[in-house]
């Protein structure tokens, strides 16, 4: 799967604080999440890991100015091991559910939630994230209601953002952030962006601030 707007929605809205210092980004694919979250935190170190070939990606860290600070695994998340969890987790995943696959299995793979199911994306983060660590996924919104069941009592939602396409259509995406439920955040933080303003191309003054930073530098 190419460069989408979700993904530069994750990699810009994901919240990177000073003391992050280990990032994991889970389904990887190309590697954009992993080396955007490289560019906004000069000090942290970030692994991408995705069940498919992680060849592009290797490609775009080694051309990249923060090759030195990414790594890549091509496993099963279930199967991923470390000797460190990690501050940040983010993960733009695979999330039809119910619907027909596509014949071309790459694609079923990184569209359709048949090689990690939502449990398991939930277990894993459970098992790598460090204590006092977020996990930030984007999901479509009736896919993150799905997500929100899942988590109940082991994932606390500390912050969401509802993504609409123009100010006249309903949101399409959900952009949300977990923190351990044991830790669990007073009251979720939500707010809305509006990724266009209706006219042909033309982006809202708050997605451009978002996003900008990646556009002018990657």
């Amino acid at each position: 799967m190419k460069v989408g707007t979700d993904g530069v929605l994750l990699g810009a809205w994901a919240a990177v604080r000073p003391q992050d210092r280990r990032m994991l980004d889970i389904g990887t694919g190309t590697g954009l999440i992993a080396l955007m979250l490289a560019q906004r935190a000069p000090g942290a170190h970030v692994t991408g890991v995705d069940i498919d070939d992680i060849a592009q990606a290797r490609e775009n860290a080694a051309a990249s100015p923060w090759s030195g600070r990414v790594a890549f695994a091509q496993c099963p998340v279930q199967e991923f091991e470390t000797p460190e969890p990690f501050n940040l987790i983010v993960s733009n995943p695979p999330f039809f559910v119910d619907s027909l696959t596509c014949p071309d299995q790459g694609r079923t793979a990184a569209r359709h939630a048949v090689h990690l199911p939502f449990d398991d994306l939930r277990d894993a983060v459970l098992r790598l994230l460090a204590p006092g660590g977020r996990f930030a996924v984007i999901l479509p919104t009736a896919e993150a209601e799905r997500f929100l069941t899942i988590c109940a009592g082991r994932l606390a939602l500390a912050r969401r953002t509802d993504v609409r396409t123009t100010p006249r259509h309903p949101a399409k995406r959900a952009l949300m952030e977990f923190v351990r439920a044991d830790r669990p955040a007073a009251v979720p933080e939500v707010s809305e962006l509006v990724i266009g303003t209706g006219e042909h191309e033309c982006y809202t003054p708050e997605y451009r601030a978002l996003t900008r930073d990646f556009y002018l530098k990657f």
